[in-house]
């Protein structure tokens, strides 16, 4: 069964374009894909690389801040760096999928602090859980005394990462790109 989510609060509507992306012009998506390559750089910077000057250029970011396009700043922090060794995937499938009963579940993952990230499905899994923990030892406690115990929670299978090699969160600009025309 194919459950949609509800639109988030800052998330732009989709005006039936085959890519949300193609209402933004070309200065829109090269400052998207120039911040999402280097945030911390200014805005002069900024609008140096993207060809316009200073005060258009902000103005423009905070739209698109206040628009949804941009969610946060955020660091990519090493999480093996400070002892986070462990990261698994959790499948889990839920007694009731009520919308109600998704949005107690979704409540719940936000409030554990191991799971970082947690995401619906279609099919025999309702969530995919990616957690982190500094051992297994905190991870199958966690898995025993809080996930598998929650409300609703059916079963739980879990798969341990051996390793990475491949993670990116960006947004693939270059797919824009060939979609709907050059970036300037």
């Amino acid at each position: 069964m194919l459950r949609l989510a509800p639109r988030r609060r800052n998330e732009p509507p989709n005006s039936g374009d085959s890519m949300p992306g193609h209402r933004l012009d070309p200065i829109d998506r090269r400052i998207l894909a120039e911040l999402q390559a280097e945030g911390r750089m200014t805005n002069v910077e900024l609008a140096r690389r993207v060809g316009i000057s200073a005060p258009p250029c902000l103005r423009r970011v905070r739209a698109l801040e206040e628009q949804g396009y941009i969610r946060g700043y955020h660091a990519d922090i090493d999480p093996r760096e400070l002892g986070f060794e462990v990261q698994v995937f959790a499948m889990v499938r839920l007694r009731s999928q009520a919308e109600a009963d998704l949005s107690a579940f979704e409540r719940r993952c936000k409030a554990w602090p191991l799971v970082r990230e947690c995401h619906m499905l279609n099919g025999e899994i309702d969530f995919i859980l990616k957690c982190v923990a500094p051992d297994l030892s905190t991870f199958q406690t966690f898995l025993t005394e809080e996930l598998t115990a929650a409300d609703n929670v059916v079963s739980v299978k879990t798969s341990l990462v051996i390793r990475c090699a491949k993670d990116e969160p960006a947004v693939p600009f270059e797919v824009l790109e060939a979609r709907i025309g050059r970036l300037p």
